[in-house]
């Protein structure tokens, strides 16, 4: 069946090739030819484009070496004076490229879900034919999936107490792509409380004396500094330009499409105050912020105070330190270790998504990738899934603007949420819903009340986005409206599933019955079916 699925996919991401792809198409087919063409000393100096290198040095590689290939196939292609160039060929070969590398990410879904006795072909489907990934991947243009088997091989270690592959896996994905920096704090917290300190005795019942192993640290720090040294060893004279690149702060609080995160919400906020303010008699600047362009730059807000890079910075390290202090104290049984520490990557993504500085709505895979697989591994955790998959696929689509994908976004989000909603609940004993028989029908499974409600006004808005916004003629005078109400709508969403999780986490204690172990069959904390 896996093998069966793996030729689906495959064929599916043939038939997106000669479709519409976004400017990070010429980025890294800009980032071929700088690599091809440049000593290492000049890549990250070089900027005949505006699409500048700004990825790790690993990733510097990679393209490096794609690029050897992509020369056989097509000169031109390497050639950095060819600006936007898309000759077939060009196409052809960036997009095998990214299904070709796909397969790191097939074979770490595979492992993954190897891990799952109950729900194992589920977890694997869920993983591979994410909607969010295929879009933006295959689609939209991107290697997320390639990135993502690094995290998967990195979690599968863990699991399997392989403590120092955890730590090799994580620093070859931190030296790929720098933004998973932002869950690097659960690998310190995890791997210093369950490698580090080791039980030195115990009474059976009660106790258990720890003591913390410098041997076990020194093994940690030689394997991340290796990695660090072989990536960044060769640019050693230019490591704060390579800084500079890799951290662009003058990008701006918000990409051009708001992700919708809490600075989305933020930012409505600003533009509503700036509006209904003076009809109460307070004045405000009339000046009008460049973000209702959509534009990627440093901008002042009218009414609420500016935003900093430090202020984001202070705001997602806060916003994780209690899910990081549990996770210290969770780890206290081994049993249940890796099933918090997966939990823990979940919240502390959904803190950096919404509370960091110019988080991409892409980063919402962050979330997804590890809430997948835990989704068949307890009744909240697939609840939450459900409900938080919808909506950050949904909050994807206006990454793929041309009316002519529409169908195909439908097809993928109605497709994946079929399957899930189609055969999660299975795993569990979901409560009967009361009112009429129509009500039950409408009601979606394992959701609730408000969960269901809110799902459904999803349609109202792609209705609204799609051809009232268009009725109405207002697509000329406020062509960012659609992209608005779609990044705050969805940030509210988002903004509930991370209170919601963050509390399940932050109330788990080991007295509860347990959720899934990834060794055992499912169980939740009432009765299953």
């Amino acid at each position: 069946m896996i093998n069966q699925i793996i030729v689906l996919l495959t064929t599916f991401k043939l038939f997106f090739i000669p479709l519409y792809h976004s400017t990070d198409f010429e980025v890294h087919r800009n980032w071929l030819a700088i690599t091809h063409n440049l000593t290492i000393d000049q890549w990250y100096y070089e900027s005949t484009s505006e699409w500048t290198l700004d990825y790790p040095p690993f990733f510097a590689w990679l393209e490096y070496g794609l690029s050897h290939i992509a020369k056989l196939l097509d000169p031109e292609i390497v050639k950095l004076q060819n600006l936007n160039y898309e000759s077939q060929m060009t196409i052809i070969f960036q997009r095998l490229s990214v299904i070709i590398l796909d397969c790191f990410y097939l074979y770490s879904a595979k492992c993954c879900s190897d891990l799952i006795t109950n729900g194992r072909l589920l977890v694997f489907i869920l993983l591979v034919a994410n909607p969010g990934l295929l879009m933006v991947d295959h689609i939209h243009f991107q290697y997320n999936g390639f990135l993502y088997a690094f995290l998967l091989f990195s979690i599968f270690s863990m699991i399997k107490g392989k403590y120092l592959w955890a730590a090799f896996w994580f620093s070859v994905l931190l030296n790929l792509k720098h933004i998973f920096l932002y869950i690097a704090p659960v690998y310190v917290v995890y791997l210093l409380r369950a490698y580090c300190f080791t039980v030195a005795s115990t009474d059976g019942v009660h106790t258990a004396w720890y003591s913390f192993s410098s041997r076990n640290l020194l093994k940690l720090a030689f394997i991340v500094i290796t990695v660090f040294t072989i990536s960044f060893g060769p640019f050693i004279h230019h490591i704060p330009q390579i800084l500079s690149r890799l951290f662009p702060f003058k990008r701006g609080l918000c990409h051009a499409y708001w992700a919708p995160n809490f600075w989305a919400l933020y930012n409505f906020g600003d533009k509503v105050l700036q509006y209904v303010l003076p009809i109460f008699g307070i004045s405000v600047s009339s000046s009008e912020a460049s973000m209702t362009g959509g534009l990627v730059q440093e901008y002042d807000h009218v009414v609420l105070p500016s935003i900093t890079p430090t202020v984001t910075f202070i705001l997602t390290l806060l916003s994780m330190v209690p899910a990081l202090i549990k996770l210290w104290n969770l780890c206290a049984d081994k049993k249940y270790r890796a099933m918090s520490f997966i939990r823990c990557i979940t919240v502390c993504a959904t803190c950096s998504f919404m509370f960091g500085w110019h988080v991409h709505e892409k980063a919402i895979l962050m979330i997804l990738i590890p809430l997948s697989f835990l989704a068949v591994l307890g009744d909240v955790d697939g609840r939450l899934f459900l409900f938080l998959s919808t909506v950050g696929n949904y909050s994807l689509f206006p990454l793929l603007y041309p009316k002519s994908l529409i169908g195909i976004k439908l097809f993928l989000l109605l497709t994946h949420c079929a399957i899930a909603f189609g055969n999660l609940p299975a795993l569990y004993v979901v409560p009967k819903v009361k009112g009429t028989k129509r009500i039950r029908k409408l009601r979606l499974p394992m959701l609730s009340r408000i969960e269901c409600l809110y799902i459904y006004n999803l349609i109202g808005l792609w209705v609204y986005e799609n051809a009232i916004h268009f009725i109405l003629g207002l697509d000329k005078r406020l062509p960012f409206l659609p992209l608005m109400f779609t990044s705050v709508y969805c940030a509210l969403g988002v903004l509930y599933f991370w209170i919601r999780y963050y509390y399940y986490f932050l109330t788990f204690n080991l007295s509860m019955v347990p959720i899934q172990s990834v060794e055992s069959t499912p169980q939740h904390n009432k009765k299953i079916k």
